[in-house]
């Protein structure tokens, strides 16, 4: 049965844009549960999976800090986030796998997925973030997200 949860910390129209939907019976209390994230400029969709694959809920964020610790807090409310895979690391998405690694998420890279199959199942960010968190329950995203802070990182500052 789906609950609904108010986001906690946002005040007002803040609070009222970023209702959450999730099932409380897809995963345990405590449970260990994978995020995917689909980024963009603007705003960045979420997917929580259980870890047998069943899709929790999915949401979407701003691509703030704000949003960044939101987007996390909804996560945790379904269970324990350890692994995140995330679409667009190099471009929009930059800044989120920075963050997730901070509070001790491992952040792989995800490669777009497959043109074929995006015609065949259709193009939505709610689903490309749930086939980013996909990815990493199957093993098929093993590439660590790059952390911003090494050698060419700082060559281009």
């Amino acid at each position: 049965m789906p609950a609904t949860r108010q986001a906690v910390g946002l005040k007002g129209n803040e609070r009222d844009r970023h209702t959450f939907r999730f099932a409380f019976s897809s995963a345990p209390a405590g449970g260990k549960v994978i995020l995917g994230a689909d980024t963009h400029r603007d705003a960045h969709g979420a997917a929580v999976l259980s870890l047998v694959g069943e899709v929790i809920g999915t949401e979407e964020f701003p691509a703030t800090a704000a949003g960044y610790r939101d987007l996390l807090g909804w996560a945790r409310a379904s269970g324990t986030v350890r692994r995140a895979g995330v679409e667009g690391t190099g471009s929009f998405g930059a800044a989120l796998p920075r963050h997730l690694p901070t509070q001790n998420v491992a952040v792989f890279d995800v490669n777009r997925f497959d043109r074929a199959d995006r015609r065949r199942r259709g193009k939505s960010d709610p689903l490309d973030a749930e086939n980013a968190a996909r990815a990493v329950l199957s093993g098929r995203a093993r590439a660590q997200a790059k952390a911003g802070d090494g050698p060419v990182e700082i060559a281009r500052i």
